[in-house]
């Protein structure tokens, strides 16, 4: 509505000057278009635990993305849980909404969902970005309100073994939902969004997740968790079945080799599954639990090589950031992980354990290959994923939908 008014301001004004031509009137209707494209945005993220600790690659984007935004002159809410983000008004430049949930495998996510959409509806957003599939259907709400809706697939959360029959094949009908009731739709890896535009029949935009540059930090931090510079393995992430950790103790253990192996991260509602991985590790498996800032940075920084043997993924925020910290990646050959290490890593059939222990140990005996694949991940993911450019990639992402009006 706002740019059919602007048009017949134009227009009229243009009938009004004797000399006015139709390039005349074209030039001043597309100047007075473009106005709209310069002016600031309401921003909402709604679907992630919150800001301040950054739990997984959803945290990560309402920090790096959301602050990016803040400071191109946009204003950014983050809706949080309030168990999980402590009592701020704004951080690092993104307004902060903290609503309260059930803790609950089930229901948390679901519930906090939608009472953000629900309070989204009163506040005139100009656009609601909604992450992870579980949050597809409320992107209807916001829509039918006035507000342009995205939502941003990361994985296809309904093959996570965590989740019973009936969870899965509701996060199986949001894939459906993630076309069908936002305005627009975003994949963090081409291979999703090749494949939910395929099934789906719709189109889907490929945004990545993005890293930070990542300068090498001091070994200082190593010692207090026992470990040592260039002396272990590393993988960073959630301690979940479909992460495949048991793969990568299992084929640890037949490694012959003295360094150790860490596993930084802790469970989703899947304390059971730590327990087994906890039983099957000897004395040199060290559990670190959640890690960040600099004890984070240390580790990835003198780790000899990085693992990940995921089942599933949607774009590994860890991945990006063992590249970028010039770590050696051995990873297993999903699409996903593929699309990124490409020549610059190794991958193993997903899953087989025996040719994760030959890749392994192959990487064990030839350092010389170990630094030669961490300078080439280092340079290209410094290339390509930084979060300023995920950020402008995002802004132009937006802009089309809002000013598509």
């Amino acid at each position: 509505m706002q740019h059919c008014c602007r048009l017949f301001l134009v227009y009229a004004r243009a009938n009004n000057e004797p000399k006015a031509t139709l390039e005349t009137l074209g030039t001043k209707v597309a100047a007075s278009l473009a106005v709209g494209a310069d002016r600031s945005m309401r921003i909402a993220f709604i679907g992630a635990r919150g800001v301040v600790s950054a739990y997984s690659g959803i945290e990560t984007y309402y920090e790096e993305v959301g602050s990016r935004l803040a400071a191109m002159g946009h204003e950014v809410t983050a809706y949080c849980r309030s168990h999980f983000t402590p009592p701020v008004a704004q951080y690092r430049g993104v307004r902060v909404k903290r609503l309260p949930t059930l803790r609950t495998k089930h229901l948390e996510t679901l519930l906090h969902t939608a009472m953000s959409t629900v309070d989204s509806l009163f506040r005139h957003y100009d656009l609601v970005q909604f992450h992870a599939l579980g949050s597809a259907p409320f992107a209807f709400l916001p829509r039918m309100a006035g507000s342009r809706t995205v939502v941003s697939v990361r994985g296809l959360d309904g093959r996570r073994s965590k989740w019973g029959r009936l969870a899965r094949c509701y996060l199986e009908a949001c894939e459906w939902a993630a076309l069908r009731c936002p305005n627009g739709t975003s994949a963090v890896s081409s291979t999703l969004a090749s494949y939910l535009a395929e099934r789906y029949r719709g189109d889907v935009v490929y945004i990545p997740n993005g890293v930070g540059l990542c300068a090498p930090a001091s070994s200082h931090l190593l010692a207090p968790l026992g470990l040592t510079k260039r002396r272990y393995v590393l993988y960073v992430g959630r301690l979940t079945p479909e992460k495949g950790c048991h793969d990568l103790i299992a084929a640890y253990q037949a490694c012959d080799t003295d360094l150790d192996l860490a596993l930084v991260g802790h469970s989703t509602y899947a304390d059971s599954y730590v327990d087994v991985l906890k039983r099957s590790a000897g004395e040199r498996v060290h559990f670190l639990g959640f890690q960040q800032g600099d004890d984070l940075a240390a580790i990835f920084s003198n780790a000899y090589v990085y693992v990940l043997p995921s089942h599933i993924e949607g774009l590994s925020v860890s991945l990006l950031e063992a590249m970028a910290y010039g770590n050696c990646v051995l990873s297993s050959d999903i699409p996903e992980n593929r699309d990124i290490i490409g020549d610059r890593g190794v991958t193993y059939r997903t899953g087989d354990v025996k040719d994760l222990t030959t890749r392994l140990q192959h990487l064990l005996d030839h350092p010389e290959l170990v630094e030669d694949y961490g300078s080439a991940a280092k340079g290209y993911v410094e290339s390509h994923f930084t979060w300023d450019k995920i950020a402008e990639q995002t802004e132009r992402f937006y802009r089309n939908l809002v000013t598509a009006r």
